[in-house]
C-alpha cells in the first residue's frame, strides 16, 4: 500500500517535521522509521500514524524524508538504493543533512531521481521554523506544491538556489542559538538588577517575539525600527 509521507529517522529535526506534517495531512498517510524502534513507536502513537520498516518506507512512500546524520547516508543507501532503483512509480527524496548536496544524494541513489534538499531550524518544533529548500530538475511543480503544503504548519518555507543554501542557513540555522544567547544575556542582566529570574526571562522572550512580529508586519527598514 502506497503511503504519502515516510520519515527515515525520528530524531529532533525529523521528529519535529513529522509532527508538523501530521497537523497538515491525515496521519494515516504517514509512516515513521527509526533505528530506535521504541522512539518511532512512541512518536507514531502520539501522532496517530504508523511505524514501518526501512525497506517498506523506501518501497511504498511517495515523499521520503531522510532525517539522519550525514555520516549515516552511505550505509543507508547501501540498503535502500536497490529498492529505489527498482521502483516504477514516482517518489521524491527529501534530505535535511548538512553538507549533503542534491548531486551527492543522486550519486548514492544510483540514478536520477527527484530530490528536495531542505535546511530547517529548531523552531519547526513549535510551528515557527524557517525551512530553506532547493530541488533538482526532476522535481515537478506539483511535487513542490505538495511538499510546501505539507509543511505549512512547521513555519515558513522559501526556495533558494543550492549554491546559496549554506550561506543562508548561517542565518536561519545558526540564528536561533544566537537569539538564545541574547535572551540569556538579557535575563542575566535583569537578575543582576534585582529582578525575578522567571519574570526577567518572560520580559526578554516577549520583547524579542514582539520585536520580530513588528518587524515582519512593518514596511520600515530595520534601522528605522531600531531608532
Amino acid at each position: 500500500m502506497k503511503i504519502k509521507f515516510g520519515f527515515i529517522g525520528c530524531g529532533n529535526m525529523g521528529g519535529a517535521l513529522a509532527q508538523a506534517v501530521a497537523k497538515s495531512v491525515n496521519p494515516f498517510e504517514i509512516a515513521l522509521c527509526d533505528a530506535n524502534i521504541e522512539k518511532a513507536a512512541a512518536l507514531a502513537e502520539s501522532l496517530g500514524c504508523g511505524v514501518a520498516l526501512l525497506e517498506q518506507v523506501a518501497k511504498d512512500c511517495e515523499y521520503i524524508f531522510l532525517g539522519i546524520k550525514p555520516q549515516g547516508f552511505e550505509g543507508l543507501f547501501e540498503t535502500i538504493s536497490p529498492i529505489l532503483k527498482a521502483r516504477k512509480d514516482r517518489f521524491v527524496l527529501i534530505t535535511m543533512a548538512t553538507g549533503v548536496s542534491v548531486a551527492a544524494v543522486e550519486k548514492m541513489c544510483g540514478k536520477k531521481v527527484p530530490v528536495i534538499r531542505i535546511m530547517p531550524n529548531t523552531p519547526v518544533s513549535v510551528g515557527e521554523g524557517m525551512i530553506l529548500y532547493t530541488a533538482n530538475a526532476a522535481v515537478s511543480e506539483n511535487d513542490l506544491s505538495e511538499f510546501v503544503d505539507a509543511l505549512t504548519l512547521a513555519g515558513k518555507t522559501d526556495y533558494i538556489k543550492e549554491e546559496d543554501i549554506d550561506a543562508a542557513s548561517v542565518i536561519s540555522g545558526c540564528g536561533p542559538a544566537f537569539m538564545y544567547m541574547f535572551l540569556e544575556a538579557m535575563q542575566e542582566k535583569g537578575i543582576a538588577l534585582g529582578l525575578d529570574s522567571e519574570k526577567t526571562r518572560l520580559y526578554a522572550e516577549q520583547t524579542m517575539l514582539g520585536a520580530a512580529s513588528l518587524a515582519m508586519a512593518s514596511e520600515e527598514s530595520l534601522e528605522t525600527l531600531r531608532v
